[in-house]
């Protein structure tokens, strides 16, 4: 904890009073662009990853960056999403996955979460991830398949976001725009879903691969094994 006191300290003796005026404005309110959903994983930061500052990501957070379909969880999940939407107007949605996901990989290994019934109860809400690459992926094995998983998972979060009725309602009207990225631990870079190339492909300037109408319009039709 000592580090933390000493961070809190610097930023509000330092940061915080050299941006004042910054800070300032951000009292009156936020208008986040994008709702960024991603990993618990603490090797995993939204703003350093997109070089963002305070106010502009709207961010949702847990094990596994799992979106459960609407009505499936009881959780904070939905209510996050709702206001991100129907409050903020946010216009973008980025689902992202990162490789070496322990989430995913206790999701491909239960054993892993013996122990912890909190746990392997939240990793049933992936349980369509888990079916896919069991039936489509059995000759796969190792960090292979853990990639393959990430890759999956983060579609499949793509699909439940969109029965989520605020997400319905604006995807309908055009006023939406969903991104799936995987964070890459070992290169730091992103990948992003092609739907025209149904892959995942390195994510450049102006973000061809994530213009997500075809996943809309055809969420199941992906490339599988």
């Amino acid at each position: 904890m000592k580090e933390l006191f000493s961070g809190v300290h610097q930023f509000h003796s330092q940061v915080f009073q050299r941006e004042r005026d910054f800070f300032d404005k951000l009292v009156a309110g936020q208008s986040p662009s994008a709702l960024f959903v991603t990993c618990s994983d603490s090797r995993v930061d939204p703003n350093l990853i997109t070089q963002s500052g305070p106010g502009e990501l709207f961010v949702l957070r847990n094990a596994g960056n799992i979106v459960p379909p609407y009505g499936a969880s009881n959780g904070g999940e939905s209510a996050t999403i709702e206001y991100a939407v129907a409050a903020l107007g946010v216009r973008d949605i980025v689902i992202c996955g990162h490789s070496r996901c322990g989430a995913v990989n206790a999701l491909l290994h239960p054993e892993k979460a013996a122990g912890m019934p909190l746990v392997s109860a939240w990793l049933n809400h992936a349980e369509t991830t888990r079916r896919i690459i069991q039936e489509n992926y059995g000759s796969v094995t190792g960090d292979d398949l853990v990639e393959i998983a990430v890759q999956e998972h983060v579609l499949v979060q793509i699909e439940n976001i969109q029965t989520h009725p605020a997400v319905a309602v604006k995807l309908q009207r055009g006023e939406l725009a969903l991104h799936a990225w995987i964070y890459r631990l070992e290169t730091g870079s992103i990948s992003a879903y092609s739907s025209e190339n149904a892959r995942f492909e390195p994510l450049t300037m102006n973000d061809p691969a994530t213009e997500n109408k075809q996943i809309i319009d055809n969420p199941m039709q992906r490339r599988r094994g």
